[in-house]
């Protein structure tokens, strides 16, 4: 039939859904990163592990990847979208101060790791473009393995891992240069530099002059009118336009996807959109990383490695030595401890996914040769394979040992984006209230909301405001619930309350919850959700009018005060049942050494 499509199509896809459903769950109740175990579903699915025995087992057919070539294309999004959200968690300020760590620990790493496998290229024979090429290749590391591996160990905000991410970043930025450079030198066929290569950056900037202005002038009206609709579909569609969008016009003008979307991150991190961006896009993310790995496991000729096991073998423990000793003695050069430098240098050592670009782009150019392009390569997917097993023994030979004297030398070029601040949700008339009381007697929050009005008048007045759906537990972790010492809810919708209140306290089961509620009835039920304490409108606004009468009619302050109190801690013990998951017991509890 005229355009049926072969379900032998969608087998590739089919594999890739089926070992994700197998391998993540697997691997995390075994507390082993799923890094590891996409890259070995890879070389068995892919043409070296099941895809060589088809000719003698023809049904491995069906478990093997017929496609890699598309796959690869695929998963490159997974390192995009990475990056997306590695801007996303950055700002422009907290990348400004960073800039000793990413232009200096990271153009160092770069330039040295560079000179000295070129060097080393040279001396076993290599013509200069060819080690040269070689020496850009595996100088730079694993973004797309390296960053999931410290956010899930929580230490990206470690002396070690903020270290580390300024020394990617800087690497990310560094692929256009070499990429454009190689690509001159192949059209000179390797006879060397000229002015050429400074005009060839012209596009470059002009892509990212374009990002930029676009950032600044468009982005948030866009998102503004987008968040009006209160589509979450609509919302999606929006952010996948801006990453892929970034990306595409990064990729036009001779920069990595990956760098345009980085860009697209930093200033949608400015905005009041970033938290709801992070929760929408986490799941794109996570399924496409995926990809990436078992991309690059499919990626291991595991014929090459057995017929030259010494060659390659030995090539990947050189790249991740000689890595290895330029981070430790340029750590420690920036002000890192031996603990901090250790983990950082174990992080570092191994080859990243930009081999495959630059080696692939240098191989069709003419400037590395097919057969050892190839050996590189597979050397290089080896190291990445090691990853989670120099992070784990980076933490173990680093990490743990970093004491309170070991953190005082933290450079001071960092910020801590994890103080503790009160969560106020629902930013009207009685949110503004909340958090201006709280500013009062200094006490740091924020404040998320959905209407995105408001949310854009109160950032027009320097409130630290966020856009979002509460009611997701993604967002509220993104705001900061997991450290927060209460919550607030002040919103008007009952329904929206009481689910806000559900979720919070199922995500941290001693925090304290304050919420509004609209009458008795509705407190009780908040209560019963898990409330420390509900506030119901009708309530607060009887005892509001008692007391304005009372003072009016000239009963004394004094006995005003202490009535209203006893009428309130009435309603409270009558609302908050025995049975009630909230406060009843924790008041109890504060109450007793009295």
């Amino acid at each position: 039939m005229e355009g049926h499509v072969s379900p032998g199509s969608y087998k590739d896809v089919v594999l890739f859904l089926a070992t994700a459903g197998v391998v993540v769950p697997l691997f995390r109740r075994w507390k082993i990163s799923p890094i590891l175990g996409f890259l070995g579903a890879g070389v068995v699915l892919g043409p070296s592990g099941l895809g060589a025995l088809t000719d003698a087992v023809p049904w491995f057919g069906y478990f093997t990847i017929d496609n890699p070539e598309e796959i690869a294309q695929l998963a490159e999004f997974g390192v995009v979208f990475l990056l997306f959200m590695i801007g996303l968690e950055l700002s422009w300020e907290r990348l400004r101060l960073m800039r000793r760590l990413v232009f200096g620990m990271g153009g160092l790493q770069v330039a040295l790791s560079l000179a000295a496998i070129a060097a080393c290229g040279i001396m076993l024979g290599l013509p200069l473009p060819a080690a040269v090429s070689i020496g850009a290749a595996l100088a730079l590391s694993s973004t797309a393995v390296v960053m999931p591996i410290l956010t899930e160990a929580k230490r990206q905000h470690s002396m070690a891992g903020r270290a580390t991410f300024s020394v990617l970043l800087f690497q990310d930025l560094a692929v256009a240069p070499i990429l454009i450079t190689l690509a001159i030198l192949g059209r000179r066929g390797g006879e060397g530099l000229s002015p050429e290569i400074l005009t060839a950056f012209a596009p470059a900037v002009a892509g990212i002059v374009a990002l930029l202005v676009f950032g600044r002038f468009l982005l948030r009206p866009m998102m503004k009118s987008v968040a009006r609709a209160k589509s979450e579909e609509l919302f999606m569609a929006a952010c996948l336009l801006v990453v892929m969008g970034a990306g595409l016009v990064s990729a036009v003008t001779g920069l990595s996807m990956a760098l345009g979307a980085f860009i697209a991150g930093l200033l949608l991190a400015e905005t009041e959109y970033r938290h709801e961006v992070e929760v929408t896009i986490e799941p794109f993310k996570g399924l496409l990383l995926g990809l990436f790995f078992l991309s690059v496991g499919i990626g291991l000729d595991v014929r090459l490695l057995a017929a030259e096991p010494l060659l390659v073998i030995g090539t990947m423990l050189g790249v991740v030595i000689l890595n290895a000793t330029v981070v430790f003695g340029l750590g420690r050069l920036f002000g890192l401890a031996n603990g901090a430098a250790i983990e950082s240098a174990l992080l570092l050592a191994a080859g990243g996914e930009f081999a495959f670009v630059i080696l692939s782009q240098a191989m069709g150019d003419g400037l590395v040769d097919r057969a050892l392009g190839q050996t590189i390569l597979v050397a290089s997917t080896l190291s990445m394979m090691c990853i989670p097993g120099f992070a784990a023994m980076g933490l173990k030979l680093g990490g743990r040992k970093l004491t309170g004297e070991a953190l005082a030398e933290q450079p001071s070029t960092t910020v801590d984006p994890d103080q503790p601040q009160v969560l106020v949700v629902g930013y009207g008339r009685v949110g503004k209230l909340v958090g201006d009381m709280l500013g009062r007697h200094d006490i740091a929050w924020v404040a998320a909301e959905r209407d995105p009005r408001l949310v854009e008048a109160a950032r027009r007045a320097g409130e630290h405001i966020f856009y979002g759906d509460a009611a997701r537990p993604e967002f509220l972790k993104r705001c900061g619930l997991e450290t927060a010492p209460a919550l607030v809810v002040t919103m008007d919708s009952p329904e929206g309350v009481e689910a806000i209140v559900a979720t919070a306290r199922e995500m941290r089961p001693d925090l304290t919850i304050v919420a509004r509620a609209r009458d008795a009835r509705h407190a009780a039920r908040l209560y019963e959700l898990g409330a420390t304490d509900a506030v119901p409108e009708t309530v607060e606004a009887s005892l509001q009018l008692s007391e304005a009468v009372l003072v009016e009619i000239g009963v004394p302050m004094g006995l005003i005060i202490a009535s209203i109190h006893e009428r309130r801690d009435e309603f409270r013990k009558v609302l908050n049942r025995p049975e009630a998951l909230g406060g009843r017991t924790r008041r109890a509890r504060r109450a007793a050494p009295t």
